[in-house]
């Protein structure tokens, strides 16, 4: 069964001249264990189509199911539902609370959802991903790796069954960008997770699986990812 699907999904804004289909009709299916990337630039649909992925919106028309659970006849609160227990988000500006120091990112988390990691598997995600040593530090005293490196443990600590990144490897140079890509296949290996990101990166495509490019709210999966940088 697909972690992730949608049929025929759309995203319309607006009416009359003011329309606008961000979201063209979208096929698409994600199973476990696969790191998927989908491109594109600035104004070319990414974000439309990693917000309805993630239930954050709905689209206009289609569906969209996580899990077999079709998002689009629940209401907002079973949506959030299965958002907090089945999705990780990593977003481009690390999403940390700027108060907290990183261990306590992870604690706030268990105020709201109960059936996180438990706490020996939170100390080897720490270990996987070389944070163990800044526990007790804020995010204004890591770098952006390390920022990048805590939004991964933070969007794995609920043990969701996909995780969405949102240019992960924004304003990172090549080795950082790569680090954090290396880590993002090892989770999705190593944890049979689904991680789709969305980027401009073409530098990033030799990690995925596989490789859709987005055009004007297009979605068309790549038959060689070498397509994704040429064209």
């Amino acid at each position: 069964m697909a972690v992730l699907e949608m049929k025929e999904a759309n995203k319309i804004f607006g009416s009359g001249r003011t329309k606008v289909e961000a979201l063209k009709k979208t096929n698409f299916i994600a199973e476990q264990g696969e790191l998927i990337a989908v491109i594109g630039p600035s104004g070319s649909g990414k974000s439309t189509f990693l917000t309805i992925a993630g239930g954050l919106q709905t689209p206009s028309h289609g569906e969209v199911k996580v899990n077999g659970n079709d998002l689009t006849r629940l209401n907002e609160k079973k949506r959030s539902s299965i958002r907090l227990k089945e999705i990780g988000f990593v977003l481009q500006a690390s999403n940390l609370v700027p108060f907290l120091t990183v261990n306590q990112q992870m604690k706030l988390l268990d105020k709201v959802k109960q059936d996180n990691l438990k706490e020996n598997e939170l100390q080897n995600l720490y270990h996987s991903l070389g944070i163990n040593d800044l526990l007790n530090n804020f995010p204004s005293d890591l770098s952006g790796g390390e920022r990048q490196r805590v939004a991964i443990a933070k969007a794995l600590y609920s043990n969701p069954s996909i995780i969405l990144a949102d240019e992960p490897t924004a304003s990172l140079d090549s080795d950082r960008a790569f680090e954090v890509m290396e880590m993002l296949k090892e989770v999705t290996v190593q944890n049979n997770k689904t991680t789709i990101i969305v980027t401009h990166d073409t530098r990033l495509i030799d990690y995925c699986d596989k490789v859709y490019k987005i055009t004007d709210g297009e979605l068309e999966l790549q038959t060689n990812k070498r397509e994704s940088s040429t064209n």
